[in-house]
């Protein structure tokens, strides 16, 4: 389920949405439909991946998991 970043045009209020296909998207501040998707390193992909370590874990940052994106790496 794609969860998009939004600013709105009119009173610049930033938010995250759950968009299910052409879903009519609106600020979660003042209602308006004038808003827009922000650009996000998420929403692009093709960022780093994290490489192998060559087993064992570390317990702390984005180097935890072997995904591009997870809760702890935004």
């Amino acid at each position: 389920m794609p969860v998009y970043e939004y600013i709105c045009n009119k009173c610049s209020r930033e938010f995250e949405r759950l968009v299910f296909g052409q879903a009519t998207v609106t600020c979660t501040e003042c209602g308006s439909q004038d808003v827009r998707k922000k650009m996000s390193s998420f929403g692009m992909g093709g960022g780093k991946k994290a490489s192998p370590s060559g087993g064992g874990s570390r317990s702390s940052g984005c180097g935890s998991c072997s995904g591009s994106s997870c809760s702890s790496c935004h």
